[in-house]
């Protein structure tokens, strides 16, 4: 009998793929790693006030607002920090001292506003000539930081002082404070104050009344001067 041909099959080298480290996630960015130990390291940077707001204010507003629903309660959303410039638009000396104000105070860059409406008397055209105002909005970990030193550092520097209005509050419960002058906050030198120019610092309160939303600020430790009766 013939011996029965035998035919070798190709060999065919096997690719294993290196198994990825048990402490790390893909992100949606291609290629991208966050090791799972910063997302869910307890000992993460939390701010002061954000944490008190979630351990203890939002139990007592619950308790005094008498709402079940940790949802329907008052939640500041964001902090608009602003400043006009009015008749010193054109001054670009003046325009730097606001811009770096606000740099400074919030750690954010801000952004220059232009005119809305065109008004002959004040030789103002609409989105045309020079900015108006500089504003930054605040949100996350840099609106409770702000947030935190303007109630315990700024405002206790403030001359006179017998709180804040309580006539500030609009319909849907945003509150807005105005502030003289920038000198009460202590990230700004002396030099950076000679020019003195006020600010306006908006209050985004989402789920918010004028009584719910007085109560969650002062909770945050923002006095309000008393009625007199």
């Amino acid at each position: 009998m013939a011996d029965a041909k035998t035919t070798k099959k190709p060999s065919v080298k096997k690719t294993t793929k290196a198994a990825e480290p048990a402490n790390v996630i893909p992100t949606e960015a291609e290629g991208s790693k966050i090791p799972r130990q910063a997302r869910n390291d307890k000992n993460a940077y939390v701010p002061r006030l954000k944490k008190l707001y979630s351990d203890q204010i939002v139990k007592e507003l619950q308790k005094d607002l008498s709402i079940k629903n940790v949802h329907d309660l008052p939640k500041l959303t964001k902090i608009i920090v602003s400043s006009g410039t009015g008749r010193n638009r054109d001054n670009k000396a003046y325009q730097a001292t606001v811009e770096n104000t606000l740099k400074k105070i919030t750690g954010q860059q801000p952004i220059s506003r232009l005119a809305k409406k065109s008004i002959a008397t004040f030789k103002i055209r609409k989105n045309m000539g020079a900015p108006v105002g500089q504003t930054v909005t605040l949100r996350g970990d840099k609106m409770w930081e702000f947030l935190d030193r303007l109630v315990n550092v700024a405002m206790p520097r403030i001359r006179d002082f017998h709180g804040v209005s309580a006539k500030a509050f609009d319909r849907q419960g945003n509150y807005s404070l105005g502030i003289v002058e920038q000198s009460i906050f202590p990230e700004l030198t002396f030099e950076e104050t000679t020019t003195l120019h006020g600010l306006q610092v908006t209050f985004a309160i989402d789920k918010g009344s004028k009584e719910a939303s007085r109560a969650l600020l002062e909770k945050f430790g923002i006095p309000f001067e008393k009625e007199v009766k």
